[in-house]
């Protein structure tokens, strides 16, 4: 059960595996990009290319999906990025439901994991694989793999490692579970944690009050997508990469400096050199592009 590119080497490891996938199911094809043509999922286009058989529900409730559901028998449900399933759902199989997440639970429970992981400046995250139950994220752990975050890592380079030790991990933890060797450990004794809601077009609203490691941090949590932005001459600019610049300055916060090749934002302890952006009607390009036809 998954949806985006980030659940498609998964069941790729699994099928290399030689476990028998009786089914696939994920999102239904919508409508996609400025044409509105038909688009199906990331998993759908390699489940075809498998053979694979795929359900595509609109309603996971639906009597008539359960009825296809059931029938395909399986012995465990695996689910990487879907959506939120009912009990019945994954309640079903004789062993119940494994879901992959994108944290180190219990941290970053919630829908976007790896941005804010990010955004709050963390060294590691990693991957869980855990049982579902009723509240979202909160099911025993059964396996984990830490992920390094590099200073000059961006959303899509964490994105693209988690991705791969996940996929590692998913069929560690289902060759566990089949063989019966591993242990379940509980989320429910842990209080503080650090949640992962989803991401709105204000959370990449850039606050140049902000210190300047705060912003670099925004900045790479939500690139390509969404994207951090500000604003220039009343339009949105959408920042893909800047640099970080520790500095003592005078100047007011969100102070702009353009010169024939550089874009620099000023803030709280430093300032932020822009190096790729898109300006609201233009394409993503380097900002030495940009500023070659940019009259200021």
């Amino acid at each position: 059960m998954g949806t985006p590119e980030f659940a498609v080497p998964c069941l790729d490891k699994l099928l290399q595996a030689n476990y028998n996938v009786v089914g696939v199911i994920t999102a239904p094809d919508k409508p996609a990009g400025r044409g509105k043509k038909i688009s199906m999922s990331a998993v759908k286009e390699f489940a075809l290319e498998k053979n694979l058989n795929i359900l595509q529900p609109t309603n996971l409730k639906n009597p008539e999906f359960l009825e296809e559901l059931k029938a395909l028998k399986a012995d465990i449900q695996v689910v990487v990025a879907f959506r939120m399933l009912p009990e019945l759902v994954w309640n079903m199989p004789t062993f119940g439901s494994i879901n992959l997440h994108a944290s180190l639970l219990p941290n970053y429970r919630g829908a976007a994991p790896i941005n804010w992981a990010i955004i709050n400046g963390e060294k590691e995250t990693g991957v869980s694989t855990f049982f579902l139950q009723h509240e979202i994220d909160t099911g025993k752990i059964i396996f984990q793999e830490k992920v390094q975050i590099e200073e000059e890592d961006y959303l899509g380079e964490v994105y693209e490692k988690l991705m791969e030790v996940g996929s590692d991990l998913i069929v560690k933890t289902i060759n566990a579970v089949s063989e019966g060797k591993y242990t379940e450990t509980p989320q429910d004794h842990i209080t503080d944690i650090k949640h992962a809601p989803k991401i709105y077009k204000e959370t990449g609203l850039i606050n140049w009050n902000n210190d300047v490691t705060d912003i670099h941090n925004l900045i790479r949590g939500l690139s390509p997508y969404p994207a951090a932005w500000t604003h220039l001459e009343d339009k949105m600019l959408k920042v893909f990469k800047a640099n970080k610049v520790l500095e003592k300055h005078s100047k007011e916060f969100g102070t702009l400096e353009i010169d024939k090749e550089k874009m620099v934002f000023y803030c709280k302890n430093g300032s932020i050199e822009i190096t790729e952006m898109q300006l609201e009607g233009k394409r993503r390009m380097p900002t030495s592009d940009f500023l070659k036809g940019y009259k200021h």
